[in-house]
């Protein structure tokens, strides 16, 4: 077994079984992903560790993976069907619409770094994940002209409520990710429903707020 395949083995047994998840599909995509595929040379030796990883080259700004037992609870809550159309936001490199490809048809992800989004879709077709799309997008915009979705996912965390997101959900449809809206940020799922929206809090959980997601100050006089 390499180095990587040794470190990923790790992850998936000291990071992931032990926060609960035991959906094994993604298990398995967690063993099967090559998450250092997605990180800069420079940082390859860090790709299994437990922390939010930073992914981007010189960008404007950093974008980040984010904690691989973060992403997998929140999969594992969305309770993703083989055939659920799959909207991830904030792809940054595409480890996370790759470990989802595992176990679905399609995905669409979207990053708002053009630059990012090509690196993404490179990384993507080169090691087999043909069934993702990567689109140049802000996270809060998603992806309306190719919605409703049954799934969206957050690669990252928003401390606006993402109402535009929301719109673009399928009636049963499912948005998870984490919620600075207040403190502390916790893992949500938003679920649609005829109109309404309920919201259910999955864990405490911290991760980097996606580009265009942060509350803006308001003007004091």
């Amino acid at each position: 077994m390499s180095g990587f395949a040794t470190a990923r083995q790790k992850m998936v047994d000291g990071q992931v079984r032990p926060s609960d998840v035991t959906d094994i599909r993604i298990i398995d995509a967690m063993l099967a992903v090559p998450r250092e595929a997605f990180v800069p040379e420079n940082k390859q030796a860090l790709a299994y560790l437990d922390l939010d990883l930073d992914v981007s080259e010189g960008g404007s700004a950093k974008r980040f993976l984010i904690k691989p037992a973060v992403l997998a609870k929140m999969l594992q809550a969305a309770e993703i069907r083989q055939t659920d159309r799959v909207l991830v936001v904030g792809c940054a490199t595409g480890y996370a619409a790759a470990v989802i490809a595992r176990f679905v048809t399609q995905v669409t992800a979207t990053e708002s770094d053009s630059a990012l989004a090509a690196r993404a879709q490179a990384i993507l077709a080169a090691n087999g994940y043909g069934n993702v799309t990567v689109r140049t997008a802000a996270p809060a915009d998603g992806d309306p002209a190719n919605g409703a979705w049954d799934v969206i996912v957050l690669n990252g965390a928003t401390e606006i409520v993402p109402e535009r997101l929301y719109g673009q959900l399928q009636n049963g449809g499912r948005l998870v990710g984490v919620f600075a809206t207040s403190l502390p940020a916790r893992a949500t799922m938003v679920t649609c429903w005829h109109g309404d929206f309920g919201h259910r809090t999955l864990f405490d959980a911290v991760a980097p707020v996606l580009p265009g997601m942060e509350l803006v100050p308001a003007f004091v006089f």
